[in-house]
């Protein structure tokens, strides 16, 4: 064996490029070279008992084939079969597992900074602790020891309250502990550094072949298969009528299966398989490393540990510790190999000897410690850290359960449930935005640059403190639109979405360019210094207000004072054509957009639960041969749909798979990259606007909610009389080829209004303050409008059938079982999402979106409240409690509105001031 103290001096004393091996850091005792799991049990042993090939016939056909014996396939399977389907069958290349499943450290925290995985999560501690072993009778080897967060500074304990306040509304015991009440309770740690630390008593650790085996044998009681030694080996794909591909087959060397549907749950090795069906997996491998210590004496039954700014684990294992970490410089497995089952990496301690300095501060006995294996395995990261789910967009039944970052056992049960009911009901029961395949726009899930920048820093960052408004260096500049070097002149400091750069804030002291990503110096790079684009956003890594606060006031009280304009070009923009144009425009649609040429709607879009999917405008175009490319060639009716940018991706995939699945004779047309689109907005915008646009902006002859082509500064663009910010406005919808000339004319128009650039930090604040909702935010696919505050969206009142009208009727009639709430906190205190609320001494909810109002000088916040005693959230019950928030621990008296507490009458839009 080695001890730590000496893997750490040896690789001091042999710096890079040489590479200590483990024989060199061992003791009189003799080498220390195994590499083992810390388990009891793989399902490795039983490799050699198995004849070759299938372990049982192949079936002819099935209603759905899992791909991938891990984490995800076996849960996956599992709840497929819960919910009621039998002719399933799950195929695995070699044993169950054998791929990343059988070495993971099987960590599960219950606290994260999201709602959804706080459910996730919830679900899977839930399926192994209790539900399994009910239905078997078997033990999956959970093990309730706890878990325990470091804080060595401020910001760290700020974000540990954080998760404490969100953890209240879903009953969640966790206590913030001192540095002598964390050593009462773990007697072996260091705490001179801490500030304090979070304790979560119900987390715990998983057993990948127990749990996976026990899945399995309860999937095979319901009529499940399951086929080890069968490797895939293509994918049958069919088009129908209608030009759309479909999976038609599974291909392997022992037969094939006829099936409609295949998931992919292949782990390191999706790519490969996306491959042989023409379906891009935006994914990386990478080594990922633990080491397992020899025996410790007082550390049986302490909690596991994740010490984030050390960027380290500590994981129990019976009377030792599993130690492993993030590092800065994880190793590329460039060529994964497709016979790689139970395998290992030898460990490379250049690489992984930054993790043992922060052990061994944090449990000094580990100086001491014997090593007794090194665990070095593949791992599959992505773009954001987070999973990819969801059905591809390129293929009609291929499924996506991967790309979990090494987080698969613990978002297992909660991902599992969630895809099977995707793959039965066409969606899932949460909001799974945030691990849809369909977040990513089509033109990066095959950039193989900015795949790998962006997976190695979201490995690299993945236990930084997560702070509201934090941007990525990697992978940036992708698309920028047509006024992105104009703006970044004036001082523009960009954030990314979807592959856009847009408009954050105007920094007064001139321009801060994002530069080529230097991955933080690892793989020598050389890190750019005096960056200042990275110095501004570190100026943000807070949780209070940010230094440039009072920047982004300024455009927030312009907007409201005089004029303002925004660059919203990243907004997706499609048009819908056809001769069933209408036919589908009134399914799609929660509002009647079929009005007369000219107009314009705010609606949603729903799902068939009467989920919220998206919120646009639609404008309904008349025939104009002269507008392209602002009016395509059309037969039948057309419409323009303007959509948000981050979201863009999603709603063309959202409404191409409506349209498949009804068969509606029109077609989808994307012009996103063919137009940019700037918004002026405040109360002197028509003064400014009627000296460029040559057409009358009178409120008689050119209303709200109306749009005309016209001719601005000799361009012709749409002009529309919209606002996201509450003010009297309209957006210009502009041919790339002239948005830089009409910015120019309407900034120079401007000039004596007071005009000013601003961005969407600002529209955040002015939006809130309105009471205008946020995709994704405070209203997302698992919330319908009637619980969102906008029924009027919905043509309920008309006899017209859309998607979800009878989820929406149906809910109508019985109550709403909780509703959207503003509200707004008095005291000056920054929030963000994620705090409690408490009405008359009970938590109701959280936060799901909040920031500060300017013109009201308040903080104001928006959370969906439940009735604890499960009734009905009427709107005297909002108005009828006592109401508080609570913000990293402390609660704040906060008064609620069921109308918006600016400008309730909506004066303002209209030109009334």
């Amino acid at each position: 064996m080695s001890s730590l103290k000496r893997a750490l001096r040896v690789v001091a004393f042999h710096p890079h490029p040489w590479r200590p091996q483990l024989r060199l850091l061992s003791t009189s005792k003799g080498p220390t070279t195994e590499k083992s799991v810390p388990y009891q049990r793989t399902l490795k042993e039983d490799q050699n008992s198995v004849a070759p090939g299938p372990t049982r016939p192949l079936p002819k056909s099935a209603d759905v084939v899992v791909v991938g014996g891990g984490s995800l396939g076996c849960q996956t399977l599992y709840h497929l079969a819960k919910l009621g389907l039998t002719n399933i069958v799950l195929l695995e290349r070699d044993k169950l597992t054998s791929g990343t499943t059988w070495h993971t450290a099987g960590l599960l925290w219950q606290l994260r900074p999201s709602d959804v995985e706080v459910e996730l999560l919830a679900h899977t501690r839930q399926v192994v602790s209790h539900d399994l072993e009910e239905e078997t009778g078997l033990h999956t080897g959970w093990i309730q020891n706890g878990g325990l967060f470091i804080a060595s500074n401020r910001q760290r304990l700020d974000e540990y309250k954080r998760l404490m306040s969100l953890g209240k509304a879903y009953g969640i015991e966790s206590h913030v502990l001192t540095p002598a009440e964390t050593k009462a309770l773990y007697p072996l740690m260091n705490v001179e550094d801490l500030y304090g630390t979070l304790y979560v008593p119900h987390d715990g650790t998983m057993d990948p072949a127990g749990t996976c085996t026990t899945l399995t044998r309860a999937a095979t009681a319901r009529g499940a298969q399951v086929i080890e030694n069968c490797p895939v080996t293509g994918i049958q794909v069919r088009t129908d009528d209608f030009g759309v591909r479909r999976v038609a087959a599974v291909d392997t060397d022992y037969g094939s299966i006829q099936t409609p549907c295949v998931v992919n749950c292949a782990g390191v090795w999706a790519s490969t398989l996306g491959k042989m069906a023409g379906v891009k997996v935006p994914l990386v491998a990478m080594h990922h490393a633990y080491v397992v210590t020899e025996r410790i004496e007082g550390i049986q039954n302490m909690p596991n540990v994740r010490d984030h700014d050390a960027s380290v684990y500590l994981r129990l294992q019976g009377d030792a510790l599993s130690v492993g970490g993030y590092e800065s410089n994880p190793i590329f497995w460039e060529e994964v190999s497709d016979k790689f089952a139970f395998g290992l990496f030898d460990l490379d301690w250049d690489v992984f000897t930054q993790h043992i300095k922060g052990a061994i501060n944090r449990v000094p006995v580990l100086e001491k410690t014997g090593i007794k294996s090194t665990v070095c395995g593949p791992e599959s990261f992505t773009a954001d850290h987070k999973p990819l789910m969801g059905e591809a967009p390129e293929l009609r039944g291929f499924f996506l359960g991967c790309g979990f970052n090494s987080a698969g056992m613990m978002l297992g049960g909660g991902c599992g449930k969630e895809l099977a009911h995707w793959i039965i009901h066409g969606r899932p029961e949460k909001d799974m935005y945030g691990y849809d395949i369909r977040r990513f726009h089509h033109s990066l899930t095959d950039n193989h640059l900015w795949i790998r920048e962006r997976s190695h820093e979201s490995y690299a960052k993945n236990y930084s403190v997560v702070f509201p408004h934090d941007e990525p260096l990697a992978g940036r500049n992708m698309r920028r639109d047509p006024l992105h070097e104009e703006l970044l002149q004036q001082g523009c400091v960009f954030q990314e979405r979807h592959g856009w750069e847009r408009p954050g804030w105007f920094h007064p002291q001139g321009p801060a360019p994002i530069l080529p990503y230097d991955y933080y110096g690892a793989y020598e790079h050389q890190p750019h210094e005096g960056y200042k684009y990275n110095k501004l956003l570190g100026n943000e890594y807070t949780f209070d207000f940010p230094p440039h606060h009072d920047v982004i006031q300024k455009e927030c009280l312009s907007c409201r004072a005089a004029v303002a304009v925004f660059d919203m070009s990243y907004f997706g923009k499609f048009y819908l054509v056809g001769p069933e144009a209408k036919k589908a425009a009134d399914w799609l649609f929660s509002a009647d957009v079929h009005k007369h040429p000219g107009s314009t709607v705010y609606t949603c879009m729903l799902n068939h639960r009467g989920g919220t999917e998206s919120d646009l405008t639609v404008s309904h175009l008349a025939q104009d041969a002269e507008a392209l490319p602002l009016t395509p060639s059309f037969e039948g009716d057309a419409y323009y749909l303007a959509v948000g940018g981050a979201a863009a991706q999603y709603n063309w995939s959202h409404i191409t798979t409506v349209l498949q699945d009804k068969k509606f004779n029109c077609q989808l047309i994307d012009c996103s990259e063919d137009m940019g689109m700037i918004s002026i907005q405040g109360p002197k915008s028509r003064a400014v606007l009627q000296e460029v646009l040559e057409t009358d902006l009178s409120n008689e002859a050119f209303p709200f909610s109306t749009h005309k082509l016209v001719k601005a500064a000799g361009h012709l663009v749409r002009a529309m009389r919209l606002s996201f910010v509450g003010e009297m406005g309209w957006e210009l919808h502009i041919p790339k080829a002239s948005c830089v000339p009409v910015y120019k004319a309407v900034m120079e128009k401007g000039n004596k209004h007071g005009i000013v650039n601003a961005g969407y930090r600002a529209i955040d604040s002015l939006s809130i303050e309105k009471g205008y909702r946020h995709w994704h935010a405070d209203l997302r696919s698992d919330d319908t409008p009637l619980e969102a505050g906008l029924a009027f969206t919905c043509k309920l009142k008309s006899a017209i059938p859309f998607l979800g009208r009878e989820a929406l009727e149906k809910q109508r009639t019985s109550g709403l079982l909780r509703r959207l709430v503003c509200f707004t906190v008095d005291k000056k205190v920054p929030m963000f999402g994620l705090e409690a609320i408490w009405r008359n001494e009970k938590v109701v909810g959280h936060i799901r979106r909040a920031d500060f109002g300017f013109t009201i000088n308040k903080t104001i916040a928006y959370g969906y409240i439940q009735n604890p005693e499960e009734g009905p959230v009427s709107l005297d019950f909002v108005k009828s409690g006592d109401y508080a928030l609570e913000r990293m621990g402390v609660i704040y008296p906060a008064q609620a509105h069921v109308k918006s507490p600016f400008d309730p009458d909506n004066k303002r839009v209209k030109g009334i001031y």
